[in-house]
């Protein structure tokens, strides 16, 4: 009997494998868990996040996925010169790796961090005749509108938009990781062209995270945090995400002894952080630096309630993928986000939460006192997380999703 060769899948990713940070694990996971219907090959660059200090070989294979890393400068990432020279240097070196690798009929599934590399294989793909499919994490130009980077209506903005309807145009298909995310890239898009738009969410790590009790909680016993009603921020701390609103609202609450928030992580608005916890005297913020993805489980745990928080205009912009390892960890969510956005459809639709306009402190302080009056009610919620991120949320759902976009013999209508 003949065995059918497998199509041929190119997976292209500024992260990948032993890089551990959020693209990086995101597009790891995706093309490991394809191997048993494709043959699978990824594109990358060298570690420049959580796993910058090595220097990884520039092929190898690893868990049956041929892995080619090109060269790119690993300049300091929070400045935005030294960004943009990465960002340049590795799409140069992706474009001629792509144009040498990819064949006709092949299918390449890139994901739209850097902002170039969906436009650089677009090119090869095109010029290879391979299929093209874009995985929107960020779209742009929105994110950089939403922190006051560009003006909407600014040349740049309309040059973007511009290129990313063109890039659209020319898409096999197109992933986005939130419905809200589908509603903004559709209206870039002909009626007759949004078939091609598919939702898959990023997905909860259950294989390591899991609900533990809080009681024996190590983290927690370091700080000698026991009655208080522990609120827990970790991840990258970006220009995206609403860190003020929690630091005014800290401030508000520091006469009392009933919260506690703890920050995780890093990223440019660290900085900003440290210095109004040390110039208020917020004792009751506690500044973390980032642990390593194995210890998630533990960080995860050391809350009463997990949050989310992004500004003002970035519905349909992003969505964080740390919602969904909250959920893993069976903790409620407190979310700064705007209404109908992915993460506010996640909430009411399991009842683990609230969802909070961004920049109105007010509001979000006394909705904190509330969860302080409610607390009896946060384990149920918290269950529910769990049941949503096994049931819905998790790796072997959005794989199976995965296997059905990729499938080269699907319509565009499937």
């Amino acid at each position: 009997m003949e065995i059918k060769k497998k199509e041929k899948l190119w997976v292209v990713s500024e992260l990948y494998y032993p890089e551990e940070t959020s693209t990086g694990y995101y597009l790891t996971k995706i093309a490991e868990g394809l191997v048993q219907d494709f043959e699978v090959g990824v594109i990358c660059g060298q570690p420049n996040y959580s796993a910058k200090k090595i220097t990884a070989p520039a092929f190898e294979k690893h868990k049956k996925v041929d892995i080619y890393r090109v060269f790119g400068t690993r300049f300091d990432k929070n400045k935005i010169p030294l960004r943009l020279l990465n960002m340049f240097t590795l799409s140069f070196s992706v474009f001629f790796k792509c144009l040498f690798k990819f064949k006709k009929n092949e299918t390449v599934l890139v994901v739209t961090t850097p902002p170039l590399l969906p436009f650089i294989t677009g090119i090869c793909a095109k010029i290879k005749r391979a299929k093209h499919i874009p995985l929107i994490h960020d779209n742009y130009p929105e994110i950089l509108i939403a922190v006051n980077k560009t003006k909407k209506d600014s040349l740049f903005s309309k040059l973007l938009n511009y290129f990313n309807r063109k890039l659209y145009r020319n898409a096999h298909r197109i992933i986005v990781v939130g419905r809200d995310m589908k509603e903004l890239v559709a209206e870039k898009m002909s009626h007759s062209e949004r078939g091609k738009i598919c939702v898959i969410q990023n997905w909860a790590e259950l294989e390591t995270v899991s609900p533990a009790p809080r009681e024996t909680n190590q983290l927690l016993k370091q700080l000698g945090l026991k009655d208080e009603l522990v609120l827990l921020y970790a991840g990258n701390m970006g220009y995206p995400n609403d860190i003020e609103s929690f630091l005014l609202v800290a401030e508000k609450l520091l006469g009392e002894d009933l919260f506690h928030f703890i920050f995780l992580g890093a990223g440019v608005k660290l900085k900003y952080l440290q210095n109004t916890v040390e110039k208020k005297k917020l004792k009751n913020v506690t500044i973390l630096e980032p642990r390593p993805r194995s210890e998630q489980n533990m960080f995860l745990n050391a809350c009463d309630v997990g949050i989310v928080s992004l500004t003002e205009k970035m519905r349909g912009v992003s969505m964080p993928s740390r919602t969904y390892n909250i959920m893993g960890a069976g903790k409620p969510i407190l979310a700064l986000c705007e209404p109908d956005s992915e993460i506010e459809l996640v909430i009411k639709e399991n009842k683990n939460g609230w969802a909070v306009i961004p920049d109105n402190p007010e509001l979000l302080k006394k909705t904190i006192e509330a969860i302080a009056t409610q607390k009896y009610n946060l384990a149920e919620m918290g269950r529910r997380s769990r049941k949503a991120a096994v049931e819905t949320y998790s790796l072997e759902a959005a794989i199976e999703k995965y296997k059905k976009v990729l499938n080269p013999n699907a319509s565009d209508n499937e």
